[in-house]
């Protein structure tokens, strides 16, 4: 149809490609005929957009990385500018990956293409500054986080408050009793739950520690079975293997992450977004967080706020115990998942600070509340399509 709207969507990271794969399935729900075009990965070509750059090469996280991949990055770039300047969409869509991102978008502006970005930069975190360049290059701000919203309205920033799309995925599909009978996990088994991360970086700083850890707890609690949840990213044997030389009654698992989640009697996870998956199911966790001695010097005197894991930031409290750098031991950890098993009234004030994590992160439908959003700024909102 001629006037079928056109938007342009990038994405740069795994996770953001799946993001956008959801806003836009929702919205061939809503016009049919909508073309979407954009920079992204397997999921976004799963869902129908015009890929015309694979992001895959560019998902990297670090400066010496990033650094190691610029060819690649300023291609992208060229890439983007040469599209929007040609084919003129109705809206340009960005999808986290901000320092790529905000670049693109201020082109997009100087083109005259309205600009609508989706996942905030964590400026309540760290830079807060930022927002007002932020504010500059975009004509709008879709929030996961409702305290998010304040820092833009705040600010003069149009902004809307879509809610987290995990309040719709986080389900899980079998009781922890059968989930344990499918793992091959004793009946008789307290079960603690290590969770390392997605990242090769993540596993090379963390899968040891919570190793240690686990020989730890597993000293003073001959009774105890542990979980390790392995991305399907990851090197599974080399990993398998490393766990094998410890000798601890330990299952490694790659599938139905939830199901894993809820079997968990306690976990001790790495920060990020696994920390509200893990909320969302009610399940007693640390946090663990290591970094190069460097790049915590550097992070600890940009961070402006009292937590690092998302449990504690959305749910607006220190409920969670994050165990950092030097904190970030094998006792301490052993300590913590110690007392969130044997102390029912701390294990009860966790589960109930978690509580607040779903309340915080919208009432659901977040990709579709995201897709009205997109349909309205393009001016050619679906007939029967509900406001944001």
């Amino acid at each position: 149809m001629a006037d079928a709207p056109h938007v342009m969507m990038l994405a740069g990271e795994a996770s953001g490609d799946a993001h956008a794969a959801e806003v836009v399935e929702r919205l061939r729900e809503l016009e049919p005929a909508i073309r979407v075009s954009g920079m992204g990965s397997e999921r976004m070509k799963a869902a129908g957009v015009e890929v015309f750059f694979d992001s895959a090469s560019i998902a990297v996280v670090g400066i010496v990385e990033v650094l190691r991949h610029w060819g690649e990055i300023k291609q992208a770039m060229n890439i983007v500018k040469t599209r929007l300047e040609q084919q003129r969409p109705d809206l340009l869509v960005l999808v986290d990956y901000p320092e790529f991102n905000l670049k693109m978008a201020r082109h997009a502006k100087s083109l005259g293409i309205p600009v609508l970005f989706y996942i905030s930069p964590q400026v309540w975190a760290w830079r807060p500054k930022r927002i007002r360049k932020i504010g500059a290059a975009i004509d709008h701000m879709a929030v996961l986080f409702q305290f998010e919203e304040g820092f833009y309205r705040k600010a003069g920033i149009p902004v809307t408050f879509v809610g987290h799309p995990l309040v719709d995925k986080v389900r899980i599909e079998a009781d922890a009793e059968s989930e344990r009978q499918r793992l091959g996990i004793p009946a008789e088994a307290r079960l603690v739950g290590l969770f390392p991360g997605s990242r090769r970086s993540e596993i090379e700083r963390l899968l040891p520690l919570l190793l240690d850890s686990a020989e730890e707890l597993y000293r003073r609690h001959p009774d105890l079975h542990f979980l390790l949840p392995v991305a399907e990213t990851l090197d599974h044997e080399t990993i398998e293997a490393s766990c094998r030389s410890r000798g601890l009654p330990l299952t490694l698992t790659s599938d139905r992450l939830y199901d894993v989640i809820n079997a968990c009697d306690a976990i001790a996870s790495c920060s990020g977004t696994v920390t509200l998956e893990i909320a969302l199911l009610e399940t007693p966790l640390c946090i663990v967080y290591r970094m190069s001695w460097l790049s915590w010097q550097i992070m600890s005197r940009l961070i402006t706020i009292d937590h690092i894991g998302l449990a504690n930031i959305v749910g607006a409290g220190g409920a969670v115990r994050e165990l950092l750098q030097d904190q970030a031991t094998p006792v301490h950890i052993a300590d913590e998942i110690d007392r969130l098993l044997e102390d029912q009234s701390y294990r009860e004030g966790v589960i109930e600070g978690l509580r607040k994590v779903r309340r915080n992160l919208g009432e659901g439908d977040g990709a579709g509340r995201m897709a009205r959003l997109v349909l309205q700024m393009t001016g050619k909102q679906a007939h029967g399509a509900q406001q944001v």
